[in-house]
């Protein structure tokens, strides 16, 4: 094997590294956000409010969009996300209320 080879495949081993810890962070941030999410729901349900807030989510994805821009990422790609991760948390107010 070519030292190119051996030094392409040392960086790609390492890209790879880098990515298994980062989808690790996504995963626990992911758990820690729906906890709170999921107190916000209960909270919610015993105080008889709606699952959902639409200004706080169109504020929250206008926020994220900007976050996204200023971090180098497609804020279409990033709404699209807050959009899946916001019904998801409505889907579980909903169930607190039932």
């Amino acid at each position: 094997m070519s030292d190119a080879v051996t030094r392409a495949a040392e960086l790609l081993k390492e890209h790879r590294e880098s990515i298994d810890r980062l989808d690790a962070i996504l995963v626990y941030t992911l758990g820690e956000r729906f906890k709170h999410t999921q107190a916000v729901g209960k909270l919610k349900a015993s105080h008889d409010l709606p699952p959902s807030d639409p200004t706080r989510e169109a504020k929250q994805i206008e926020r994220l969009e900007d976050l996204a821009k200023r971090a180098d990422l497609d804020p279409e790609f990033a709404k699209k996300f807050l959009n899946f991760i916001i019904d998801e948390v409505i889907r579980h107010h909903k169930k607190h209320q039932e």
